[in-house]
């Protein structure tokens, strides 16, 4: 399978402003990009990549004053695979994890373990653990959140979506990232591409997505509580602890959003 990826973001600004964009598909599906999707900006101004201490790739650029857009247009192989559980899998007790997982137990800017702790350990220390204890926690997340755009804001932490019950995609990851780091689950925030790809229609329009991946045996799974059922086709953009780390576009100066696309789509191969 073939999946076309790309977005167009529009941005007024009042004065030239610098910007970091984390907008490419992740290094892991390297192998998998069969047409780079490559920055281009309007009016082209001079980038400089790099890594970040997580491994996302990253753009550095000082966005013109005026109207600056953002955009790209590539296409990634994929499987074309249900994903898969895994529900033999166990958590790992806290000292024998790897070192550079213990830093996703702990709370950080969207992630308010100490908020938190009581409440996931009530839930969820008495019933399974590993794989099922994670499953657990993507169910109640997704029953206790109403999704809806307009329902959450730019600064909603994962105790404030708890609490009102209301948000998006990143506000339902925060709240399971959250809870997994509660019960010792190292947990890390994600966010990519995900279409329709297998499912029924009506279809709403695109927008990047938001999900977690928990520690469990010897490496790290994909859930996602928002859509809390296997899906096709999901390209990582980035990793993080929490959307803090992975923000797709970060300025330093005024400006506005002025418009917003993203494409994820199959096409023929």
């Amino acid at each position: 399978m073939q999946i076309r990826v790309g977005y167009e973001l529009t941005y007024q600004c009042p004065q030239p402003t610098p910007m970091i964009a984390t907008l490419n598909v992740h290094y892991s599906r390297a192998s998998d990009i069969i047409k780079p999707d490559h920055l281009l900006l309007n009016p082209s101004v001079p980038v400089a990549a790099y890594r970040d201490s997580f491994g996302n790739w990253c753009s550095r650029l000082v966005a013109p004053a005026g109207t600056f857009r953002i955009s790209a247009d590539g296409i990634v192989s994929d499987s074309g695979n249900v994903e898969v559980a895994s529900p033999w899998l166990e958590q790992r007790p806290v000292q024998s994890l790897p070192q550079e997982t213990l830093l996703y137990l702990l709370g950080s800017r969207y992630c308010e373990t100490d908020l938190l702790a009581e409440t996931a350990w009530s839930l969820f220390g008495q019933g399974p653990s590993g794989w099922n204890r994670v499953q657990a926690i993507c169910d109640f997340v997704h029953n206790h959140i109403q999704f809806g755009y307009g329902l959450s804001s730019p600064t909603k932490t994962a105790f404030q979506a708890f609490t009102d019950r209301q948000g998006v995609c990143r506000d339902f990851a925060h709240l399971a990232v959250t809870l997994c780091r509660c019960v010792n689950i190292p947990a890390r925030y994600c966010t990519g591409y995900l279409g329709d790809i297998g499912m029924p229609p009506p279809y709403a329009p695109m927008d990047f997505a938001a999900w977690f991946e928990a520690y469990l045996g010897d490496g790290w799974y994909t859930f996602d509580p928002r859509n809390n059922m296997p899906r096709i086709g999901r390209i990582l953009i980035a990793r993080g602890r929490d959307a803090a780390d992975v923000a797709l576009t970060t300025t330093f100066g005024p400006t506005t959003l002025e418009s917003f696309m993203v494409r994820t789509e199959e096409i023929a191969s």
